[in-house]
């Protein structure tokens, strides 16, 4: 049986801004017209928010929270180097990126050659980055088409309706939630050539087109249309189940990562679109933390879109995936916070 490991990461863009911008999705959020004028003041934010918010007068706050997130991915990359795998499958979300008004497939196996992309070449990552890389700066992947051809015809064969493509349809390449992963996993600039699988999740579901890829119900007056919901938490872990299934039995050596970050605050309607679900975040790492990821398959799409926990789907399916392997996070980092926009999650599931 070829050996996998599970890594789990966040993509978060603020993560590749400097400390002083952080915090800019709040600064952001705190201007919309749904935001009660109110709750635009720190005062009227939970004790906790406050005093991170105070904290990060002279970005000392950013700083830490940037320190806990490179550690994490240095953690993340020792065990990806260690185990040398012959590539690396990414559950990813898209945000109005390669998926978009003429087609949003619940999940898409991508089998490509190779793929270039221009991840500051527009968007939240133009503005400046800690590598001072600038608009042209174009990011080469090599991809591993044999192996997502053989994933998606196996996924397809155990009854799973699974979309697959050839090529990204993104005008930047790589959408941010696969592109990110593999410049924070690369923090330090010291190369990385894996070959990637992309494996889209369409975590955003009901507002994967309202929203725009983030911001759109912010900015819009009045109501905003629901889209059809996201596959369920039960599906997701059902397919990553299947997933590690295939790939148990294929020849590869395989790294499957997870990556998001969880509750996201602008996200969370209950919380004014201020602070994540800190709350429901603690839950589910406690959930990771002690073995029992099966709980996440009785999770509702409700609850995870009340809790602003859209993303978690694609951890949901690396949990599917670990059960059905009997595999358990040998480490993880649970990085919480109140003002940059969501708690991230780290851990490495060793092979038995």
């Amino acid at each position: 049986m070829a050996e996998i490991l599970g890594l789990g990461v966040t993509h978060s863009p603020p993560l590749a801004r400097p400390d002083s911008g952080m915090a800019g999705i709040l600064d952001r959020v705190r201007s919309s017209r749904r935001v009660p004028e109110s709750f635009r003041q720190p005062d009227a934010w939970p004790e906790p928010m406050q005093c991170e918010w105070a904290a990060n007068a002279n970005f000392a706050a950013a700083a830490e929270h940037r320190a806990r997130q490179v550690e994490g991915f240095r953690r993340v990359r020792k065990a990806l180097d260690d185990f040398a795998p012959d590539f690396v499958l990414i559950f990813g979300d898209d945000q109005y990126e390669n998926f978009r008004e003429d087609g949003v497939p619940p999940f898409c196996v991508f089998a490509l050659d190779e793929v270039e992309s221009r991840p500051f070449a527009m968007g939240f990552l133009s503005s400046g980055n800690v590598w001072n890389a600038d608009a042209e700066t174009r990011v080469r992947t090599r991809g591993h088409a044999a192996a997502a051809r053989y994933l998606a015809a196996k996924l397809l064969e155990a009854g799973f309706d699974t979309s697959y493509a050839y090529r990204m349809r993104h005008e930047l390449g790589m959408p941010h939630a696969f592109i990110n992963t593999l410049l924070f996993l690369d923090y330090d600039r010291t190369g990385l050539d894996y070959p990637v699988v992309p494996f889209h999740v369409n975590c955003y579901g009901s507002s994967v087109l309202s929203k725009r890829g983030a911001f759109g119900h912010l900015e819009q007056d009045g109501p905003v249309a629901p889209d059809p919901p996201s596959p369920s938490p039960a599906r997701c872990f059902a397919i990553g189940a299947a997933t590690a299934s295939a790939l148990a039995q294929s020849p590869w050596r395989v790294a499957m990562i997870a990556s998001s970050s969880w509750s996201h605050a602008f996200l969370v309607e209950k919380h004014h679109y201020l602070w994540p679900d800190v709350e429901a975040d603690r839950a589910r790492y406690e959930e990771l933390r002690d073995g029992q990821l099966a709980r996440w398959r009785g999770l509702t799409t409700a609850e995870l879109e009340a809790s602003g926990q859209q993303e978690l789907l694609n951890w949901v399916c690396l949990a599917g995936a670990m059960d059905h392997l009997g595999q358990r996070a040998a480490w993880s980092d649970f990085v919480e916070t109140w003002i940059f926009n969501a708690s991230k999650c780290f851990a490495v599931f060793p092979p038995r």
